[in-house]
C-alpha cells in the first residue's frame, strides 16, 4: 500500500486506472435531487454515497452536534462493508461541488479510520467530463466485503466545550471556512442565528480553490495556511463550518500542502448557535 498517496487525484490520473481491480469510485454529490441526478449521470463505475444517512447521525434536536453529526464509527463500519470498502480498496472521490460538498467530509471519515489510500477528484466530475471520461447510468452494484476494522476516529476532534474554552485563550486559532457574508453575520440561509464564534477568523473554503475550481498547488496552499497558522501548534488549531462538511475541504487542503491536519469540530456553527453561546457579528456582539 502506498501510503504517501496525494489526497488529490487529477481526472487525467483517474482516467488511467479507473477499471484497477482494487478501486472504488464512489460519487458523493449532496443537494436537492442528488440521488436522481446520480441515477441519470455519473462516472463509470461509481458507488452512490449519501452524506445524510451514511456520513451523518442528524438528530431530531439539532443543538445535539448540529446538522451533521458524525454516525457512532461501528455504523461507519458497516457502511463501508456494505459498499464493497475493505482496508486494501483504493478509493477516488468526488462530488459536483469541486469537493467542497460531502466529497472531503468522507475523505476525513476515511482517513480519521485509517484508511491510507483515499483521495478526491480535483474540479470533481465536472472536470472529468472535460477530458471524457465515461460516464453511466447504469445501477452500480456493490460487492458487500467482511466489515472494515475500527477502533476509533484517529484523526483530532474537538468538541463545542473545548471551543469555548479555547476562544476565551490566547495562542488558538479558531477557523470559519463559511462565506464571509455568513462569518460577517450579514446573511445566514441555513441556520437560525447569523454570526460567528467569538474569536475566530474567517478563511473561506473557497479560497483553497483557483479561478477555474481546481485545488491551488500544493505550494501555494502550504504558503497561505502557515501564514494563517502563524506560530501557534496544531494542538490549537480548530476548523470548522456550518455543519462540519466543509470544514474538511480545508482540512483536505491543509492536508495536499501537507501540513499536519489540525482538530474538526463537527458541530459547528449549526451547533454553536443553537446552545445560547455568545455569537459575534462583524460590528456587534450578542
Amino acid at each position: 500500500m502506498n501510503v504517501n498517496i496525494s489526497p488529490i487525484i487529477q481526472a487525467s490520473e483517474l482516467l488511467k486506472l479507473y477499471k484497477s481491480e482494487n478501486l472504488i469510485i464512489v460519487d458523493v454529490s449532496n443537494g436537492k435531487n442528488a440521488k436522481s441526478n446520480y441515477e441519470t449521470k455519473h462516472l463509470e463505475g461509481a458507488i452512490f454515497v449519501d452524506l445524510n444517512t451514511h456520513l451523518a447521525d442528524i438528530k431530531d434536536d439539532l443543538s445535539i452536534g448540529g446538522r451533521h453529526p458524525l454516525p457512532k464509527i461501528e455504523n461507519f463500519a458497516k457502511t463501508l462493508s456494505n459498499l464493497g470498502i475493505s482496508s486494501k480498496s483504493h478509493i477516488v472521490i468526488y462530488d459536483d461541488k469541486n469537493g467542497s460538498n460531502a466529497g472531503a467530509r468522507l475523505w476525513w471519515m476515511l482517513k480519521s479510520v485509517g484508511h491510507e489510500q483515499v483521495q478526491v477528484l480535483n474540479g470533481g466530475i465536472q472536470e472529468a467530463e472535460k477530458i471524457n471520461f465515461p460516464v453511466s447510468s447504469n445501477t452500480e452494484v456493490t460487492n458487500k466485503t467482511e466489515l472494515y476494522k475500527v477502533e476509533n476516529w484517529k484523526l483530532k476532534i474537538a468538541e463545542m466545550e473545548e471551543v469555548e474554552k479555547l476562544s476565551k485563550t490566547e495562542n488558538h486559532i479558531i477557523i470559519d471556512v463559511r462565506d464571509e457574508e455568513r462569518y460577517n453575520g450579514e446573511t445566514e440561509p441555513i441556520d437560525l442565528v447569523a454570526g460567528h464564534i467569538p474569536g475566530s477568523i474567517n478563511v473561506p473554503f473557497t479560497e483553497n480553490l483557483d479561478e477555474n475550481g481546481l485545488f491551488l498547488t500544493p505550494n501555494l496552499l502550504k504558503h497561505k495556511y502557515e501564514k494563517v497558522f502563524g506560530h501557534i501548534n496544531t494542538e490549537n488549531i480548530i476548523v470548522h463550518c456550518g455543519s462540519g462538511v466543509t470544514a474538511c475541504h480545508s482540512l483536505l487542503a491543509m492536508a495536499y500542502a501537507e501540513l499536519e491536519i489540525p482538530k474538526l469540530y463537527v458541530g459547528s456553527w449549526s451547533e454553536w448557535s443553537r446552545n445560547n453561546k455568545l455569537i459575534e457579528t462583524k460590528t456587534i456582539n450578542k
